[in-house]
């Protein structure tokens, strides 16, 4: 018997093998509770499914840490070393090259990324068990930037704490969730103008895109300058102070590996190869972890080497100690708590609902009132783990577009979303591996979720200038403004603008309706009294 024969009879044998398996199932409890078959569907299908959502998704764990981290968490200043010759720390320790505070953010990204995969995993979960939906669910891009850099700031430098930035992510969940559990989630996001939604998304795709590019965030293609505010980076040398360039545009090695990353990224999205992303990471990462080397994450520091030291263990249970209930409402009671409640409410609530719906039509669940089984408990599983979420010191939780990789596979049923789930479970005892993924790893797939973000701009009438520039405006000041707040209150302020002159053209127009109405009673009353004046 030849290779080929054998081969073809081990196939055969294992289509028996799976046939049988699905036949079991499908007939079982968990198949029965689940619908396989009233959906058309399988075991080792939505196994299939599960997988290639997750490895389509499974980037947010270190972007989603990394971006978070970024604000510092609940490092203060008194976690920072004091220098030699002095008695206590400088008060800008923090936005400096420090070693104790960089050791306290190093921590709370540890914490953060168990906190992300437990998020990710408890949502995903719910929503296969409670909606029946082979939907993946873990913090969301967009408000996940808008917390880390608008709410607590690049190391603390914002308004808001972060503990007082998690409340407003745990009120904002609750919001969602009277909403969802009200039913008026669809008339409140009819309240935002249009362009303004559609731009929304292009906005924050810009904005997550910008955040990639630069320096100690992302590949550092942009950096600062004094002049002309930004500029082409990606240097040999840079000040750790200002981060400005002092030597060799161009010339850094980790953005080069970044770009190769990058590209293979692309080819694999063009050729529509399920989890690119994780590959492009999962390639700029395990170079990066050559020590010795011109792009290592473990430079031949103190630093470095207690990151390597933890980097070696490669298993371990990471037990969160800075983010886990540190919610506080102190001080809330200001404008820019405020804002940033509504913000992330209404990003929060349009995502979701284009999201969920999006998906639905892809599977082919939308019925001729277009509604589909599980709608309602859906938006409360969304809601809920958002207020999950804000306990474990993560943005809102949102339901994920990659979902759709895993609805291709022939994902039918909530089973892809329990397998979603069981894999986010797995890689909680990887944390080692998983904090030491380096940010220029990272960049690339922020600049790609940008790109992916901006096809909504095909949907606005870019013709009409009423929707093209409160569009433009919403855009252009999210990443030019650094925030996505500005953005939103931006575009609607032009689009109300805009919309004066249409709206007193319509009041001049009831007006001079009601008048003529007015006359014309008038002068019936009056042919009436004169008609009963010649009758007498």
């Amino acid at each position: 018997m030849g290779f080929g024969a054998s081969l073809k009879k081990l196939s055969n044998s294992w289509k028996k093998i799976e046939m049988s398996v699905n036949d079991a199932i499908s007939k079982s409890k968990v198949g029965k509770f689940f619908k396989l078959e009233a959906r058309k569907t399988c075991f080792t299908r939505e196994i299939r499914a599960g997988t290639a959502t997750f490895l389509t998704m499974a980037y947010i764990i270190t972007v989603n840490a990394t971006i978070i981290a970024d604000s510092g968490g609940t490092c203060l200043m008194a976690d920072c070393t004091v220098p030699a010759n002095q008695t206590a720390a400088p008060p800008d320790c923090m936005l400096k090259p420090n070693r104790g505070y960089n050791n306290c953010v190093s921590k709370t990204k540890s914490d953060l990324v168990v906190a992300t995969i437990l998020s990710a995993m408890i949502g995903s979960f719910a929503m296969g068990v409670l909606a029946n939906l082979p939907l993946g669910l873990a913090p969301g891009m967009g408000p996940n930037a808008y917390l880390a850099y608008n709410l607590v700031g690049f190391h603390g430098s914002g308004s808001i704490s972060y503990q007082t930035a998690l409340a407003v992510v745990l009120i904002e969940g609750c919001a969602f969730l009277a909403i969802s559990t009200l039913g008026v989630r669809a008339k409140i996001a009819r309240l935002m103008p249009k362009p303004v939604r559609l731009a929304s998304g292009a906005g924050i795709g810009l904005f997550i895109a910008f955040v990639g590019l630069q320096i100690h965030q992302g590949v550092g293609l942009i950096g600062p300058d004094p002049t002309t505010l930004v500029t082409i980076s990606a240097c040999a040398k840079i000040d750790p102070i200002s981060n400005t360039c002092v030597g060799g545009k161009m010339r850094s090695p980790t953005f080069w590996l970044a770009m190769v990353g990058f590209l293979m990224t692309c080819y694999g999205l063009m050729k529509e190869i399920k989890g690119s992303m994780i590959y492009g990471i999962s390639f700029i990462t395990l170079v990066s972890w050559i020590r010795g080397t011109s792009f290592t994450i473990f430079p031949k520091t103190p630093l470095g080497d207690t990151n390597y030291n933890y980097f070696k263990k490669v298993v371990d249970f990471h037990k969160i100690e800075s983010t886990f209930g540190v919610i506080s409402f102190s001080r809330f009671n200001r404008p820019e708590v405020w804002i940033a409640l509504v913000t992330l409410l209404y990003v929060d609530v349009l995502a979701t609902t284009g999201t969920l719906y999006t998906m639905a039509e892809i599977g082919g669940f939308l019925d001729d009132k277009g509604s589909f089984e599980g709608e309602y408990l859906a938006y409360i599983v969304d809601a809920s783990s958002t207020i999950v979420g804000s306990a474990l010191g993560v943005s809102p939780v949102a339901t994920y577009v990659e979902s759709s990789a895993g609805i291709k596979e022939g994902g039918r049923t909530g089973l892809t979303a329990v397998v979603i789930a069981f894999y986010f479970f797995l890689s909680l005892f990887f944390t080692p591996l998983l904090t030491s993924v380096p940010p220029w790893a990272i960049g690339p797939s922020l600049v790609i979720v940008g790109v992916m973000m901006m096809k909504v701009v095909k949907d606005i009438n870019w013709e009409n200038i009423k929707e093209a520039v409160p569009a433009f405006v919403t855009m252009s000041i999210m990443p030019l403004t650094y925030s996505i707040a500005n953005g939103i209150i931006g575009g609607i302020g032009v689009y109300i603008a805009l919309s004066l002159y249409d709206l007193m053209l319509g009041f001049i127009k009831w007006v001079n309706k009601m008048r003529k109405m007015v006359i014309k009673e008038q002068n019936q009353v009056s042919n009436g009294v004169e008609s009963m004046v010649e009758i007498i």
